[in-house]
């Protein structure tokens, strides 16, 4: 097409909507809100808002189609917003949106020489390349998974990521609800194991039965030699994989661990580019990825996961805080992928959420339901307008 429609704004948004209780459920001891709105999680000592904060962009073409993406904005989400609207907006402004891979390199190319390969950087030019490929998708009439290479599924196992329950009674029946609705695979957060560890991963199978799928997120807490250890405790119990025991800069500790342990380690979440996933792809280091859309992006998702498919490694996309537009896209992603068994469903955020998004997607009886529509098949509702958080400089 000679005229085709060619990039004329990029705008970004910081959305924050209140929750009544924080992420991964009740404050435990020690912990507090402080005057900024963040709480300090003791148990992985991380730092997380007591909202749902993100940041979305908008990208609207010369003919008024626009593109929506959404990236990370837990914390100082101004940060994000500043690197989009002072970098990363002009520099695409006039490019055609068909170019999204071609986009993606060129705006990671443009601070490689000072270092930027990870953090804010990053997160903002996936939020910018998810909204470029909604885009793409749009003008051309088409989902984004036929743009990927083809679709594999329609409808994608979930697991249930996080049981927020005050008490180990209260989540155990949190996750007897989900049963009762069709869900057969859960997973438990460590950092809010106030009972321990090995006693939470009895109770759940002793609960939930044989068939259960089990899964324990270790947050970053232990050295390769405890992990190895907590890992031969809950064997008994039989974990379908554990995550994230090592913390992220300790590749030789999570090749340890990945090499000396008999349940499957499933690790990458915090990692934005294949160079950081090849390292310790080369290393052996788990059996299961998981990339977070809303830190690398749809052009590198592709390129990490299929990566993971040559070396034998299954993918099982993370999902963390958001409105519903990076899950969208990390399920359009997904559904082109072969070796893909399910993928993470953080139910606390994404069904309270759904109603400031409009779409088909939904989760229900153990899997996403797909968005239908072109593009991501999915869009900003007026009502979450109302939580748009002011900028600040940086």
């Amino acid at each position: 097409m000679k005229n085709f429609p060619k990039i004329s704004k990029v705008e970004s948004f910081i959305i924050s909507i209140p929750r009544d209780t924080p992420y991964m459920g009740p404050l435990g001891p020690g912990e507090s809100i402080n005057s900024r709105g963040y709480l300090v999680r003791l148990g992985n000592k991380s730092i997380y808002p007591d909202t749902d904060q993100s940041v979305l962009i908008k990208i609207t073409a010369e003919d008024g189609t626009v593109g929506w993406g959404e990236t990370y904005g837990i914390v100082a989400p101004s940060a994000v917003t500043s690197i989009i609207d002072d970098v990363l907006g002009p520099v695409i402004t006039g490019r055609d949106p068909r170019d999204a891979v071609v986009i993606q390199e060129d705006l990671y190319d443009l601070m490689r020489v000072r270092g930027f390969f990870g953090g804010y950087y990053v997160d903002s030019i996936a939020g910018v390349d998810i909204a470029v490929w909604d885009l793409f998708g749009k003008l051309v009439g088409q989902p984004v998974v036929k743009l990927l290479g083809g679709q594999r599924m329609t409808s994608i196992p979930a697991y249930v990521s996080g049981l927020p329950g005050s008490t180990l009674d209260a989540r155990l029946e949190l996750a007897r609800d989900f049963k009762a609705r069709g869900f057969n695979a859960f997973k438990y957060h460590s950092a809010v194991s106030f009972d321990g560890i090995v006693t939470e991963m009895r109770t759940l199978r002793e609960g939930l039965g044989s068939e259960a799928q089990l899964m324990v997120d270790l947050h970053w807490k232990f050295t390769a030699q405890e992990a190895i250890q907590l890992v031969e405790q809950l064997l008994p119990y039989r974990p379908y994989f554990v995550e994230a025991p090592c913390q992220p800069e300790d590749i030789e500790g999570q090749a340890h661990v990945g090499n000396n342990i008999k349940v499957p380690l499933a690790l990458g979440e915090e990692w934005r580019t294949v160079y950081e996933y090849r390292t310790r792809m080369e290393r052996r280091s788990m059996s299961i990825i998981q990339p977070e859309m809303g830190h690398i992006g749809i052009s590198q998702f592709m390129q990490i996961c299929r990566m993971a498919n040559a070396f034998h490694m299954k993918v099982i996309p993370h999902a963390s805080i958001g409105i519903g537009i990076f899950q969208a896209a990390s399920l359009h992603a997904t559904a082109a992928l072969p070796n893909c068994p399910m993928h993470e469903y953080q139910h606390s955020i994404f069904d309270r959420n759904l109603k400031y998004v409009k779409t088909t997607m939904r989760c229900e009886a153990g899997a996403f339901v797909f968005p239908e529509g072109v593009g991501l098949g999915i869009e900003p509702a007026e009502s979450v307008w109302q939580f748009v958080k002011k900028k600040e400089s940086v």
